[in-house]
């Protein structure tokens, strides 16, 4: 039921589009623009083209929420703030962002069938795509990687936080003893561990990867 009303709630946020033109992406949007592409057939053989443009900088003044765009043949068909969904033909849109970039850009069918959207060629997430078809085997280490370098991050993250939650002799250390971490890491070692789980974190969202626990934690 919860699931339910979160989906209504979300079809409501959606407001009518200005029918302006969609526009291409550019190189120099890679890291602040994200562009995916839908194409679906009607009954009559007729086919619509769907675009999903999301900006990450563009924020809603009113919720702060970032803005996703959905186009139709080209043309500005409706928006709405994150968590998006966007009603199309014969199912739905949706959208989900996380620190790091999109963690969901799915088109669901009225059956429940889903079927991630296409990547725009210029995109970050596009370019992954293509690597991923160019060297598949080179493409699953660096994303088995990216997760041991999360699951390492979010070890050190709970060792730190155990340490610090028994320091005080007066708290929780009274009860349970305390901890000292078995790992002592510089303060460039921290720098380190920050700027690996941030990168491994957008790697995995240029595939729309996202697990609450290991990406979660590194945001």
């Amino acid at each position: 039921m919860l699931k339910e009303w979160r989906h209504r709630r979300a079809v409501r946020r959606v407001m009518p589009g200005d029918g302006r033109s969609l526009k291409r992406f550019r190189w120099w949007q890679v890291l602040t623009r994200a562009l995916f592409h839908l194409r679906l057939m009607d009954d009559d053989g007729r086919q619509a083209v769907y675009a999903v443009d999301v900006r990450h900088q563009n924020y809603s003044s009113s919720s702060g929420r970032v803005i996703a765009h959905l186009y139709l043949d080209g043309r500005h068909h409706a928006e709405s703030t994150v968590p998006a969904v966007f009603p199309v033909q014969d199912g739905t849109v949706k959208v989900r962002t996380s620190g790091f970039g999109l963690k969901r850009c799915h088109y669901v069918t009225a059956e429940g069938a889903e079927f991630q959207l296409t990547p725009d060629p210029a995109s970050a997430e596009g370019r992954r795509a293509r690597f991923d078809r160019a060297h598949p085997a080179l493409s699953r280490c660096i994303g088995s990687l990216s997760a041991i370098v999360l699951v390492i991050g979010l070890v050190l993250l709970i060792l730190q936080l155990a340490e610090q939650v028994t320091r005080d002799p007066e708290g929780v250390a009274q009860y349970v003893g305390t901890f000292t971490s078995p790992i002592d890491l510089t303060a460039w070692g921290n720098v380190v561990i920050g700027v690996a789980t941030v990168a491994a974190s957008t790697e995995r969202a240029l595939r729309l990867r996202y697990s609450r626990l290991l990406d979660g934690a590194a945001g």
